[in-house]
């Protein structure tokens, strides 16, 4: 059982609910609250008091074949070019997260961006890009801070900054304010999910010339 310690805040569950989020951030959302039943039961209250909100709103006339327009939509989503994503059980990432990654760990295609750090961005609509980072045990990423939000969550392994620890399934929001530098815990390679709506603030020389390049 995982000893989850470093929640989701409520605005972001909220944003969640509400469907207010970007892409990338609903992708950290949606694979921690598969990992966190702290937060899978906040979520749910935040759902319940939607549909409440919903049910007391005027009701909207809409067109006769609107629910049959939308299920045609779903179904057409998936078939023999586009077969529905199977999950598999053993693996590192949750089930939403396996969505957007085809493959597991070893056979991704992993790009190096130094120091031994290696990352995979992926997908999602540019309001805020995600990636999966691999951090080797025992190294430190670059000094950083902030320009916007950043949600990283811990898949695999866990890291120390200068606020806490975080294990697997903590998620570390943070902000403008914070200013830290990630070290992955020895022994087992760090594997973390993080989404940012804004470039990261690197303070070394080396790190800021790389970052047009490695796009964090």
């Amino acid at each position: 059982m995982k000893q989850i310690k470093h929640h989701l805040t409520e605005p972001l569950l909220m944003g969640y609910a509400a469907g207010t989020l970007p892409e990338a951030f609903n992708l950290v959302v949606a694979t921690h609250i598969t990992m966190c039943d702290d937060c899978r039961a906040a979520l749910a209250g935040y759902d319940a008091v939607g549909g409440e909100i919903m049910l007391s709103n005027d009701a909207v006339t809409v067109a006769e074949d609107a629910l049959a327009a939308t299920m045609a939509m779903i179904d057409s989503g998936f078939g023999a070019e586009n077969p529905a994503p199977v999950r598999t059980q053993n693996t590192v990432f949750p089930g939403p997260l396996q969505d957007y990654v085809k493959g597991d760990l070893d056979n991704l295609k992993w790009r190096k961006v130094g120091g031994g750090v290696s990352q995979m961005v992926l997908k999602t609509s540019r309001d805020a890009s995600v990636r999966l980072l691999r951090i080797p045990a025992g190294t430190a990423m670059p000094d950083h801070g902030h320009r916007g939000t950043e949600l990283t969550l811990v898949l695999q392994g866990a890291f120390m900054d200068e606020h806490d620890r975080f294990g697997a399934g903590d998620v570390e929001v943070a902000n403008e304010d914070m200013h830290h530098t990630p070290v992955a815990e020895a022994g087992m390679d760090c594997i973390c999910l993080a989404a940012s709506d804004a470039p990261l603030r690197f303070n070394g020389i080396i790190p800021r010339l790389a970052q047009r390049f490695i796009g964090i």
